[in-house]
C-alpha cells in the first residue's frame, strides 16, 4: 500500500503497523509494464527513487549496501568464481559490483521485465556502467525456466536478486528452484538469496529459505544481516548455501587487498555479518549446524 500526499511518497506495511516515507520533488516515471507497476521518483535526499508495484525497490543514495553484500560476500568466499549468473537485479547494481571482481569470466543477468533495465539505464546510469563489459550477459525472461534448462555443473555463484516473495518472484524462493540451482552450480559452488528482515522474517521466510536449501542438498547455509534504510525496518539480509565447503571462511586477503572501490564492503564488514545476532540464531537453531551457529 502507498500514499504520495503533500510531496511525500509513503510505502506503507500495513500488517506491520508501519511505513516509510521520502520527500519528493516530482514523479519522472510511470508505466505498466507486461509485469508489474513501474514508477520512478526524483526526491529531496535519497536522488532517485524505483518503486515497483508501490514497494521501493532502490535510490541512488543507498542502494550501495544491498548490491555489495549480494555479491562480495559470494563471490570472496568462493575459491575462484569464474562465472557468475544473477536472477532478476534489473537495476544492474549487482551486475556492476560483480564485474568488478577481475576473476569472473562471464555473468548473466537473468531478468524477467527488461523495463526495468532500460529504466534503469535511464535514471539510475550509474549501476549500469558495467552493461558494455565483454563479460556481461543479458537474457530477458523466465529466470526459474532458464534455470531449469541451463547445463548442469555450469556455474560458480548463482545470485538471487528478486523482489518480495509475491508475485512473479515468488517461485525463487521455492524448493524446486533450490534443486534446479544445486543441479547447475559445480563443485564448491554458492547461491545466495535475498532474504527480506531479520526483524521481521527470520521465523518465517528467513527458516523457510535455511529449510528448503537444506533440503535441496546445500550442506551449509548462512545468513548476513546488513543495513538498508530504505527497505522495511532498516534492516535487511541475504542468505548464503554452499555446496560443500563451510561458508564461515572466506579470502579474507584478497578482500582486504580488493582491486576496486567499495563503500561498505570490506573484511571487517564481512566478519561482522557473519555474527547473527542471538534471536536469529535462536530461532533457526533446528536449521543450524553447530559449525555455522
Amino acid at each position: 500500500m502507498t500514499a504520495l500526499n503533500e510531496g511525500w511518497f509513503t510505502e506503507v506495511f500495513q500488517d506491520q503497523g508501519t511505513a516509510f516515507s521520502l520527500q519528493v520533488k516530482g514523479k519522472l516515471h510511470e508505466e505498466q509494464t507486461p509485469f508489474q507497476k513501474l514508477e520512478i521518483y526524483e526526491t529531496e535526499t535519497f536522488g532517485n527513487l524505483m518503486v515497483l508495484d508501490g514497494c521501493v525497490m532502490l535510490t541512488t543514495r543507498d542502494n550501495f549496501l544491498y548490491h555489495e553484500m549480494m555479491t562480495h560476500p559470494a563471490l570472496f568466499t568462493h575459491k575462484d568464481p569464474k562465472k557468475v549468473v544473477i536472477v532478476g537485479g534489473g537495476d544492474c547494481g549487482t551486475l556492476k559490483e560483480v564485474l568488478k571482481h577481475p576473476g569472473v569470466e562471464e555473468a548473466w543477468q537473468v531478468e524477467i521485465d527488461e523495463r526495468v533495465t532500460r529504466m534503469s539505464e535511464k535514471y539510475f546510469p550509474e549501476l549500469c556502467e558495467a552493461n558494455g563489459d565483454p563479460r556481461a550477459n543479458f537474457f530477458f525472461g523466465d529466470g526459474i525456466q532458464w534455470m531449469r534448462d541451463i547445463e548442469p555443473n555450469s556455474i560458480d555463484v548463482l545470485i538471487i536478486d528478486s523482489t518480495d516473495p509475491v508475485g512473479p518472484a515468488e517461485g525463487l524462493f521455492a524448493l524446486d528452484f533450490y534443486r534446479d540451482a544445486m543441479a547447475a552450480l559445480r563443485d564448491g559452488g554458492i547461491i545466495v538469496q535475498q532474504s527480506e528482515s531479520p526483524l521481521l522474517h527470520t521465523g518465517s521466510i528467513i527458516k523457510d529459505i535455511h529449510t528448503d536449501m537444506r533440503k535441496a542438498g546445500f550442506g551449509h547455509v548462512q545468513t548476513l544481516p546488513f543495513p538498508q534504510p530504505v527497505y522495511p525496518t532498516g534492516w535487511w539480509s541475504c542468505t548464503m548455501g554452499s555446496k560443500d565447503n563451510p561458508l564461515k571462511y572466506f579470502r579474507e586477503e584478497d578482500a582486504s587487498n580488493r582491486p576496486f572501490v567499495t563503500r561498505y564492503y570490506n573484511a571487517g564488514i564481512h566478519h561482522g555479518a557473519l555474527a547473527m545476532p542471538q534471536f536469529m540464531v535462536d530461532a533457526l537453531e533446528d536449521e543450524v549446524h553447530p559449525e555455522e551457529g
